[in-house]
């Protein structure tokens, strides 16, 4: 594991009280920039120039922006582009091509994202809030509570800066562009609805509305919020829809997702299936392998009756270790048992590549811990 310097933010953000950050072109849409850019007293097009420095060449440094005059540069830039993500901490494994970054919000906030290089692909898991509220007993984040929602730009933000860091080749043997987004880092996405459909939009649009990704490269991970996903639904996106579902009976599921005590293990998967009639996208079922709690045998057979014959892949994740936790990992062999059974029922069946173990990087253990951050000399001990 490598460790990057820590790089040193405003002490006095600490103990803020939460509040929503300053507008940044990426809470509005194109005309709405224009909009904004005109009240400065600035023509329209100068909307359009910013943005293709923000999202088509990455660039946020007004220095850098010498298609604008120079004495309107900073002014443009400081409206359209305010800093809402500072770098606290970077640390990166796997040989550099997995790394996570933890960021201070304006308002004393800190939330994750991890940047992940393979050779065909480099991929940004994102996070949608401040904490998270779902409660969930075995992952680090829901173990921390809710903070507050990300705005739409504090969301896109951290792709544009990932994107970033992908384009300047830091990630050896992967591709210069990031390709893949998923909103599986802090938070519910769906408990951020608004914000988080409106960051899809400026992903997927191309520059200088946005970054141009492919909506078939979105993935948005819920805990089940079933109004939310019939919603989504609606919203005319061809996103993948990533359930993490984890027991498959609801007297389990009760206690491992506690909205399940609103909407139930059938009500969900109707949702989901719904979902998938409507958008003709696969559904990923996301279901953490937990010793001794959800992977006994009779669970992977009722699973794959759940499952047998929808449009669905179940993606099994060994549990990641977390901080105070009373659980552990399945062992390899009944990890693949459960495969097995699955699979012989018909079902789709992968096991997730747990990268970023080391960093604290992998699911379930976003954190966003600051431990490290009143002493300079402790990311690179």
């Amino acid at each position: 594991m490598t460790s990057l310097p820590l790089i040193s933010v405003d002490p006095d953000a600490r103990g803020r009280r939460p509040t929503m950050p300053p507008r940044h072109l990426a809470d509005l849409d194109l005309s709405g920039r224009q909009a904004l850019v005109t009240e400065l007293g600035e023509p329209a097009f100068r909307a359009k120039q910013v943005s293709n420095h923000y999202f088509g060449r990455l660039v946020r440094d007004p220095e850098r922006m010498t298609d604008l005059p120079a004495a309107t540069r900073e002014r443009l830039a400081g409206t359209l582009l305010p800093t809402l993500l500072t770098p606290v901490r970077e640390q990166a494994c796997d040989d550099g091509a997995t790394r996570k970054a933890l960021w201070r919000l304006h308002d004393g906030s800190l939330v994750e994202s991890v940047l992940m290089g393979y050779p065909d692909r480099v991929t940004v898991c994102i996070s949608s809030q401040a904490g998270c509220g779902m409660a969930c007993p075995f992952c680090a984040t829901g173990q921390a509570g809710l903070t507050r929602n990300l705005s739409t730009a504090e969301i896109v933000d951290q792709a544009v800066y990932l994107a970033g860091v992908a384009a300047s080749g830091a990630v050896a043997g992967s591709p210069p562009r990031l390709s893949h987004v998923v909103f599986m880092g802090m938070g519910e996405p769906l408990a951020n609805y608004s914000r988080v459909v409106a960051a899809i939009r400026r992903l997927v649009s191309p520059a200088p509305e946005g970054l141009g990704l492919s909506q078939r490269h979105i993935t948005v991970s819920t805990v089940g919020l079933v109004p939310a996903i019939r919603r989504l639904a609606s919203e005319d996106l061809s996103v993948t829809l990533a359930l993490s579902l984890h027991a498959p009976d609801d007297g389990l599921r009760d206690e491992l997702v506690p909205v399940n005590q609103r909407w139930k293990v059938s009500e969900v998967l109707d949702a989901a299936w719904g979902y998938a009639a409507t958008t003709g996208r696969r559904v990923s079922i996301e279901y953490a392998m937990i010793k001794d709690v959800n992977d006994q045998p009779w669970r992977a057979d009722l699973l794959g009756r759940l499952l047998a014959g929808k449009l669905a892949h179940v993606n099994l994740i060994p549990l990641n270790p977390t901080p105070g936790s009373r659980w552990d990992a399945s062992p390899k062999p009944v990890e693949r048992e459960f495969v097995r059974r699955l699979r012989d029922a018909g079902v789709s069946t992968t096991v997730r590549d747990t990268r970023g173990r080391e960093i604290d990087g992998a699911c379930g253990q976003l954190a966003a811990a600051e431990d490290m951050d009143s002493d300079p000399r402790a990311a690179t001990a």
